[in-house]
């Protein structure tokens, strides 16, 4: 069932999605194919940046509705027979799960139709890397994306509203040292807050074999103040960042969100996510899973496809498959940010997933 509060919302589908047998591909109505779920472990979050949730007064989900492992694991192999080949975990901070090596252990144990076996990513604020990550290794996880807006100590307690980005660094050296590549670092580019540290930022990642990537920022902050005005363009990166490399277009960025450029003829390189000024709906393959069992199919949309009715009532695999299905059909064909009755999503960015 669609989720109560987003019945008529934005998003939600025109009519019900055809008959297909489980283990078919997930292909919308536009023909994209999907591949990517994205798994939010929590909405809890040890930082608070500005940009996604505030520092105090959080409403956060109630635990009970919190996925378990085992609903967690069998989504994922419902997912996985119908073609899904990644799950990136995100938050949140996922690392706050206390059984954050057991969900990567058991998710890194399934294979899909041709028996290969599924990829685990993570995307972190890295604070607590350090301690985990021999573990997080050993169970299976295959990459790492951290969170990292400034180097600078007074601007990160500012925009984080904690005093932490020695935890940061130390977990992106400790990252360094576990040989998971590729390793990305990801900053998300604001006016007036960070944008005159973006060469520092890359020169940065090229010291931990890292591949920065910037982040339009986007309006999914939970206090809904995003401004367009304070949004720092792809346009204006790739200036700042010519400024000091010769960037070259990588070819064949397929489904990825990151547009890429190698810089001044390899082998490093940086990387784009320009979600608002050059969207690239069009070839997305992602799918979203929050921590409280809603199926989502767009970051910004305002459906959402509640799984866990079937989870907790004696519900199927099927009809797991039909959700999957269901969420796949009612995917438009990109998410209207530009579009002056673009509506920004009820939850923030942290209670979404990354």
């Amino acid at each position: 069932m669609l989720h109560p509060a987003a019945s008529a919302d934005r998003g939600a589908p025109a009519t019900a999605a055809p008959a297909v047998s489980m283990g078919a591909p997930l292909v919308d109505m536009h023909g994209r194919v999907h591949r990517d779920l994205r798994v939010s472990l929590t909405d809890r979050c040890s930082l608070r940046c500005t940009y996604c949730m505030p520092e105090q007064g959080n409403e956060w989900l109630a635990r009970t509705s919190i996925l378990t492992v085992d609903e967690i694991v069998r989504i994922a192999r419902v997912a996985a027979a119908d073609g899904i080949t990644t799950f990136r975990l995100t938050g949140g901070e996922p690392l706050l799960r206390t059984d954050i090596v057991e969900v990567v252990r058991r998710l890194a144990a399934i294979t899909g139709p041709d028996g290969a076996p599924v990829e685990v990513a993570m995307t972190t604020n890295g604070i607590r890397l350090p301690e985990l990550l021999p573990a997080l290794v050993d169970a299976g996880l295959h990459r790492l994306n951290i969170s990292i807006d400034t180097l600078r100590r007074d601007r990160f307690h500012v925009l984080t509203r904690r005093d932490r980005l020695d935890d940061v660094r130390a977990g992106i050296a400790a990252a360094q040292a576990s040989g998971l590549r590729p390793l990305k670092l990801n900053a998300v580019a604001m006016r007036n807050v960070n944008e005159d540290e973006l060469v520092e930022l890359v020169e940065f990642a090229i010291a931990h074999d890292a591949q920065m990537r910037f982040i339009e920022q986007m309006p999914l902050d939970a206090g809904h103040t995003w401004e367009r005005s304070r949004m720092v363009t792809q346009e204006e990166i790739l200036t700042a960042l010519s400024a000091r490399w010769t960037l070259t277009p990588v070819p064949g960025r397929g489904g990825a969100p990151a547009a890429r450029w190698v810089l001044d003829g390899g082998p490093h390189a940086v990387g784009v996510i320009a979600s608002v000024t050059a969207p690239f709906c069009g070839d997305c393959d992602r799918l979203r899973l929050t921590a409280d069992g809603q199926l989502r199919n767009c970051l910004f949309s305002s459906t959402e496809y509640d799984l866990l009715p079937i989870l907790r009532t004696g519900g199927d695999d099927a009809q797991i498959d039909g959700m999957l299905r269901s969420c796949v059909h009612g995917k438009l064909p990109g998410h209207a940010i530009n579009d002056p009755a673009f509506l920004q999503p009820a939850r923030g960015m942290n209670a979404i997933g990354g």
